[in-house]
């Protein structure tokens, strides 16, 4: 035999393969009517060891992990088709976010911003905004206590950054209050290392900036051999090199902020790599869903058991739906157990996004963060 009659066999495997899954669907939808009728959970992990035990047996030992793969995704997707099949119109969430449609962004809105002017969170501000009021908190929690009790209507914060990672303390804030996610932005970043007019760069003996900025410049302090001391904000580091009158100090701050301050740039190549971009996000109190809305985020856990994020991943896949970012974080009081914040590429008016909503609704850890789109 040659390559082509073995091609031609595997067709007649598929055709057949094809066929009984299909069969097996339809018995799986009259399982699923069964259980509508009798009150019966969906779930019977018993059941599906028993007949992971049983295949697997029956592939023999080579084959069995690839058939333990085979029938671990056939199960998830005869459980998502029973889940469908009992599904009954509109979930309480999928309602709610199609109440929540908003229109336009608002160009206008009074916007809360962590640290001062010349900030990159004032940067990003203004590119989501055509006209903020911009109210200015020394820390992040701040923001979050601003926007919940109604002194601004939104807030901008970071949430990663391509080369030092994710800001661990806004995922961990935004558990605590709850806030929803309308838009967010890609900024590039561009250091410079700034000092008063008249310093050189062999003058400075100390440099100063946020800690997650003297992380994306690591490669450039090193080689430098000064003293690092970490500021609440780069734009607080700038204010108080051009304030404090010594000339053995820099900070490391855009050039935006370097001339709001009246400093000079001593070097534009600080940075780690070229490609440094921060993901700002704007929160709200309330669930408001805008014009153009093209990804979600969700924050939930996970039995503590083998597979179950796989099955949770499995959901989206299944689906085509493009899990963007996967972000775990610790919860408090419990050992080694965690949450888990998932970006998902999709729409929340997609049939495909809405019934994956509608099953995860029942998990009691599930929180949706909002739908919104993200700008560059």
């Amino acid at each position: 035999m040659d390559l082509q009659d073995y091609r031609e066999q595997l067709d007649r495997i598929d055709d057949e393969l094809a066929g009984l899954f299909k069969k097996r669907m339809e018995t799986v939808k009259q399982v699923a009517d069964y259980k509508r009728e009798h009150s019966t959970p969906v779930l019977a992990a018993g059941r599906e060891r028993e007949i992971l035990y049983r295949v697997t047996g029956l592939c023999g030992e080579e084959l069995q992990e690839y058939a333990k793969i085979l029938y671990s995704t056939l199960l998830e997707l005869s459980r998502d088709y029973q889940e469908d099949r009992l599904r009954t119109g509109e979930s309480k969430l999928c309602r709610d976010i199609l109440a929540s449609s908003a229109g336009d962004f608002p160009s206008r809105a009074v916007v809360a911003c962590q640290g001062i002017e010349g900030a990159y969170s004032q940067i990003a501000c203004g590119k989501m905004f055509a006209l903020p009021q911009i109210m200015y908190f020394g820390r992040f929690d701040g923001v979050f206590r601003a926007v919940e009790n109604g002194m601004c209507r939104y807030g901008i914060l970071p949430i990663e950054n391509s080369s030092a990672g994710s800001v661990t303390e806004v995922y961990d804030l935004m558990e605590k209050y709850n806030c929803k996610i309308v838009r967010s932005l890609k900024l590039k970043i561009e250091h410079h290392l700034l000092a008063r007019p008249g310093v050189r760069l062999e003058d400075v003996k100390e440099i100063v900036a946020h800690e997650q900025s003297l992380n994306q410049c690591s490669d450039f302090l090193k080689a430098r051999g000064v003293k690092l001391t970490v500021f609440s904000n780069n734009a607080a580091a700038a204010k108080y090199v051009a304030e404090s009158g010594r000339t053995d100090t820099a900070a490391i701050a855009s050039a935006d902020c370097g001339a709001l301050y009246g400093l000079t740039s001593l070097s534009d190549k600080v940075s780690n790599s070229d490609h440094n971009y921060t993901r700002f996000i704007c929160i709200s109190k309330d669930l408001e869903i805008y014009d153009g809305a093209n990804k979600i985020t969700f924050v939930t856990s996970t039995s503590h058991r083998p597979g179950s994020l796989y099955s949770l991943i499995a959901k989206f896949a299944t689906r085509g739906l493009n899990i963007c970012k996967l972000e775990s974080r610790p919860i408090p009081a419990k050992d080694f157990e965690f949450r888990f914040y998932f970006d998902v590429d999709a729409s929340v008016r997609s049939a495909d996004t809405q019934a994956v909503l509608s099953q995860l609704e029942k998990d009691e850890f599930f929180t949706f963060l909002g739908a919104y789109s993200e700008i560059f």
